[in-house]
């Protein structure tokens, strides 16, 4: 099995990279994202590697990080995502951003991927809200005030901002990484307007 590779860029396709690996040219399959940010043909590159062995075929996935990749694995384990849906998902969000919309149950953002239907991201934050964390880098104050019960250990001033910034129209992603970041710069201990004063302030930056 192939698990990385390093060569020349040959050519590009439309969901493809061509790598030289001394005078061999590998068809690598990659998100948008990735080939966004490979360099132009006949400069050197490094990607992890992915294969896909089946009956008739075997395919190279190609990915700038081994995040990636295990984000590219962990996507495929829920039903009716293959290959085609892991790279358009990975193609609209990075390891990162995607690990926080699945803590987050943000099933709006996983949608925006082609072929990923609202029940489809449903289930895809259902199975996978608690192997997100350990697969990218969610913010752990972002993750705690995630959760909208109670006893989810975020203070009940923290709440209250997150909800006073979701009914003035921001989403709940954006309003939760807000709150986030005000409790960071004020304090566990900080009333719910001087939380929603900040909380502006970390969205209009």
């Amino acid at each position: 099995m192939i698990g990385k590779l390093k060569g020349l860029i040959d050519s590009y396709g439309e969901d493809y990279v061509i790598l030289d690996v001394n005078g061999v040219g590998y068809v690598v399959h990659c998100s948008t994202r990735t080939l966004q940010r490979l360099p132009r043909a006949g400069e050197a590159a490094a990607l992890a590697i992915e294969t896909q062995v089946r009956e008739d075929s075997i395919r190279l996935f190609g990915f700038a990080s081994e995040a990636e990749r295990d984000w590219f694995r962990l996507l495929q384990s829920v039903q009716g995502v293959g290959a085609k849906v892991a790279l358009a998902l990975l193609s609209i969000l990075p390891a990162s951003d995607l690990a926080t919309a699945i803590a987050m149950q943000d099933k709006t953002a996983v949608a925006r991927a082609p072929g990923v239907g609202p029940k489809l991201a449903a289930r895809i934050v259902a199975e996978l809200k608690d192997k997100a964390p350990a697969f990218g880098a969610v913010d752990p104050a972002v993750a705690r005030l995630s959760g909208e019960e109670p006893d989810s250990g975020a203070p009940a001033a923290a709440r209250d901002a997150i909800s006073a910034l979701v009914n003035l129209g921001y989403g709940r992603p954006q309003a939760t990484a807000a709150v986030a970041a005000s409790l960071k710069a004020l304090g566990e201990n900080a009333e719910t307007g001087a939380l929603i004063r900040q909380g502006l302030r970390e969205l209009a930056g």
